[in-house]
């Protein structure tokens, strides 16, 4: 459950045998939408590291080394890994409820910061790092190829690789059969209702130190990585169909070696290297593992627009809300509601690149529609959150979000900007609404 950075794809296993076409079509439409009823829900998180003194100054990779080191040392439920950037994250094994969900990542992460502490460290919940330049922390060949590739679109590939994090949600694909728990319908939900969370969930309004004038700027760097990489399938097509067809005609970020640098293809699709060339089961687990839609399927849904929440528990809000909507029966029939309107947006191509998705990452809540749908589904979730089993503490923290942000028309990155402008007297973007008091500093 996690990035190409650090995933090797899931439940495929490694095979040397060649692959043809219509093997690669096989194998994905099998293991992608693994369906029956939804009884699971994982959570990804990544987090920025910060100097625990001043967030501004620079953490030395030696210093990481160091952190994680010693973070390798102590026992923990969910599995740790690093990112190119050395980003944290944590990635937690799958739960039988939203309640132990959140209970073992919580132990795990006051597990972690209290080994980061001790080396004057703290893990920072922002989309993207608003003060340092993107920096690989990690160097190795896949690492390399994939900054070689993604150099190719411009400079936003770097700033993903190393200054970017997020929430993921991952939740289990559905039904077979229709109906609000279907797989078809809960695919569907996730790339339109997607929209409504990066909007409401927005948290990186700034990087190198400037406001980009996006609430979502993490979400601007994965739209201008391109629709091969990053983008969705056609969501009118059958979803296995949709997915199978897009893994095939996605381009190929490198090919590995045992030895020396990858080889980064320019503009070779898997299909064409099924066609001209012996790729394995095992080339086709990597390849998959390389591909960023805002949606992945991987037997269960991985959600992946989500930017870093600010606080030590911010990270729970989007895990609960969004566990509700999809899967409580009645909540996901509302958030159904509520996202239709919203289809026509879309159009006319996939997620995120479509004007639905670009006015939720650049306005945020500020949009009357998105602002709308969200007000009718944080309702919805909190209803449902005590009939999936939730207690006080996650409704209450639910609530409290809805209270300051999405009834008010704001977003966290909201508060970012405020703080910032307070700070240095750096003007807001156009058209961004104050409320909140002016503090001294950015929050982690």
């Amino acid at each position: 459950m996690s990035d190409a950075s650090t995933d090797s794809a899931g439940d495929c296993t490694e095979h040397r045998t060649v692959l043809t076409e219509a093997d690669v079509e096989a194998l994905i439409r099998g293991i992608c939408f693994k369906t029956g009823p939804p009884r699971t829900v994982g959570v990804e998180l990544e987090w920025l590291v910060h100097e625990l003194r001043d967030p501004r100054l620079p953490v030395t990779p030696e210093r990481l080394a160091a952190a994680y080191a010693a973070l390798r040392t102590v026992p923990l439920e969910s599995a740790l890994t690093v990112e190119p950037g050395g980003q944290l994250e944590l990635s937690s094994p799958p739960a039988a409820s939203l309640t132990a969900c959140v209970e073992t990542v919580s132990a795990d992460l006051a597990a972690v910061r209290s080994v980061l502490g001790g080396q004057g460290l703290a893990l920072a919940g922002l989309g993207t790092d608003p003060w340092h330049p993107p920096r690989r922390f990690l160097h190795e060949p896949r690492y390399d190829a994939m900054e070689t590739h993604l150099d190719r679109a411009g400079p936003a590939g770097r700033a993903m690789m190393c200054s970017s994090a997020s929430v993921q949600v991952c939740l289990d694909a559905g039904h077979e059969e229709p109906g609000p728990l279907g797989h078809g319908r809960r695919w569907w939900l996730a790339h339109t209702l997607g929209a409504v969370l990066v909007a409401a969930f927005a948290n990186s309004p700034v990087l190198d130190n400037r406001p980009t004038g996006w609430r979502s700027t993490r979400q601007l760097l994965w739209t201008a990585i391109g629709a091969g990489r990053a983008g969705a399938p056609p969501l009118a097509e059958e979803p296995r169909t949709a997915w199978a067809r897009h893994v095939l005609d996605a381009p190929v970020m490198c090919r590995r070696r045992d030895s020396g640098p990858w080889d980064v293809p320019d503009g070779l699709t898997f299909r064409e290297w099924t066609r001209t060339g012996a790729p394995t089961r095992e080339d086709l687990d990597y390849h998959v593992s390389t591909l960023f839609p805002p949606v992945r399927p991987r037997g269960h849904l991985e959600l992946r627009m989500i930017d870093a929440q600010p606080g030590e528990d911010g990270w729970i809000v989007p895990l609960a809300v969004t566990t509700a909507l999809f899967d409580d029966p009645e909540a996901a029939e509302t958030a159904y509601r509520a996202a239709k309107p919203l289809a026509e947006r879309a159009l006319p191509g996939p997620a995120p690149h479509n004007p639905l998705w670009l006015d939720a990452a650049r306005a945020g809540l500020s949009d009357p529609e998105l602002r709308e749908a969200a007000e009718v589904c944080f309702t919805a979730a909190l209803e449902a959150l005590p009939r999936i089993g939730a207690g006080p503490a996650l409704t209450d923290a639910v609530a409290a979000f809805r209270e300051r942000y999405v009834l008010a028309g704001r977003t966290p990155a909201d508060d970012l900007l405020d703080r910032l402008s307070g700070m240095d007297g750096h003007p807001a973007p156009d058209g961004h609404p104050h409320g909140h008091s002016h503090g001294k500093d950015i929050p982690s």
